[in-house]
């Protein structure tokens, strides 16, 4: 393991000052395969937004503050079958965010009790929407003031409710610290009939955050307001939207950490002809996710013949469907408009491109030296970045580590790091003194 400095020049605080070599959602799609294989590793404005909710913050995101949901609220215990689950209600009664609707259990095991739940969040057009996860929690006697809460960002799986983590997983990760584990499956991702909006980085953190909420209003879970997340890939992205929106969306919990992990950022930049994965291979779910969250991005303007005879494909298949459909067709047909070449759609994109707000909750930022799905040099301008802004954030290589096995070496110092942020203890920022 050791520690990194940026090797690109930071960018300005202003976090966008960057010119565009080569770019992020419209080429190259040849290599999905890589791409698509690699992200499903890593579970181991105005656009869109409503004017009421958008102030004037730094860095031009969301700030909507919520209530936490009530804890008497009825609430389904389901004991049908596991399809059964998805099926949201219909309508959807209203609810607060964090609010849950049902839970199944699913036993215990591991000193643990897990738990699928179905909770209300909040999409990054304020909409109420029903989120799926899973929730576990120790049955060893809680702590006095409650256990704190280890909440996962996953990686990409698909944008197809099929594809939803919770459906085939029955525990959520603890990353070596005790406490109350929340995984969330994101918005769109679970429910039967919705389609996952993929790095539309709003709809990501509210899901996490809220998920927190959830495991404090889920019966018998003894949970604090303290609470960390953890994510990595595509993870990465919804944890650092996680970490932005915190402050604002979540007031009444207290933040005290983030780990990020080799995350899909700074879309607007290739970083060398190695660099496929973010600024090519995402390309293709990424322009039909964030476009559930953006109706005035219309994927009928950039896709080509082939790509819109097979978008269903997209929205209701898993990432090796999409792998199996698209990876011998070349980009030239499968777009028709870069993105990226339109000012409208290119400011979507911008609005969803996460390291431009800092807060006071410090960060760890990971990366792998033989990582070329989520390269090096990526990860650390999003450093750079980062530092620029004012963010408390250390930075740390592993330099045998690759996409997939990352979170496994960097397992320890994790675990440690974590720790370190329930106890309070200051944490180390790596950032070059201004």
């Amino acid at each position: 393991m050791t520690r990194s400095d940026p090797t690109q020049t930071p960018p300005t605080a202003a976090g966008h000052s960057r010119t565009r070599p080569e770019l992020a959602l419209g080429r190259g799609v040849s290599l999905i395969a890589v791409s698509v294989a690699l992200l499903v590793a890593s579970c181991s404005g105005e656009t869109g937004v409503d004017r009421e909710t958008r102030t004037a913050t730094s860095g031009g995101r969301v700030k909507s503050t919520s209530t936490v949901a009530p804890t008497g609220a009825d609430v389904e215990v389901y004991d049908g079958d596991d399809a059964g689950f998805y099926e949201v209600p219909d309508p959807l009664p209203p609810g607060e965010p964090g609010q849950l609707i049902r839970y199944q259990e699913l036993g215990e095991a591991s000193g643990y009790r897990h738990r699928r739940v179905m909770y209300h969040s909040r999409d990054a057009r304020d909409r109420d929407r029903a989120v799926t996860g899973i929730i576990s929690d120790p049955l060893a006697p809680a702590p006095d003031g409650g256990w704190p809460v280890i909440a996962t960002a996953h990686g990409t799986t698909g944008l197809g409710s099929k594809c939803a983590p919770s459906r085939f997983a029955t525990e959520a990760p603890g990353y070596g610290v005790e406490g109350v584990r929340v995984v969330t499956d994101y918005i769109g991702l679970g429910p039967v009939g919705e389609v996952h909006s993929y790095l539309s980085g709003v709809s990501e953190g509210r899901s996490v955050i809220d998920s927190v909420r959830a495991a404090r209003n889920l019966e018998g879970v003894a949970a604090s307001e303290r609470w960390v997340v953890v994510g990595h890939s595509q993870g990465g992205h919804a944890a650092l939207f996680t970490h932005e929106l915190a402050p604002d969306y979540a007031p009444e919990l207290e933040h005290l950490g983030s780990v990020v992990s080799a995350p899909a950022s700074v879309l607007d930049r290739r970083f060398g002809p190695g660099d496929e994965v973010v600024p090519r291979m995402v390309a293709l779910m990424a322009l039909y996710g964030i476009a559930q969250d953006h109706p005035e991005l219309d994927v009928a303007d950039y896709a080509g013949a082939e790509l819109a005879a097979g978008s269903e494909i997209v929205t209701t298949g898993c990432t090796q469907d999409v792998i199996d459909a698209f990876v011998t067709i070349p980009p030239e047909k499968l777009y028709r408009l870069d993105p990226m070449d339109d000012p409208g759609a290119r400011a979507v994109v911008m609005e969803n491109d996460p390291g431009t707000v800092a807060t006071d909750v410090p960060m760890m930022l990971l990366y792998g030296d033989k990582d070329w799905w989520v390269v090096p040099d990526r990860v650390r301008y999003l450093f750079g970045q980062l530092c620029a802004n004012g963010q408390n954030t250390e930075l740390v290589a592993f330099p045998d580590a690759d996409h997939g096995n990352l979170l496994d070496q960097a397992s320890a110092t994790v675990t440690t790091w974590l720790q370190d942020r329930l106890a309070g203890n200051d944490p180390t920022n790596t950032c070059p003194e201004a």
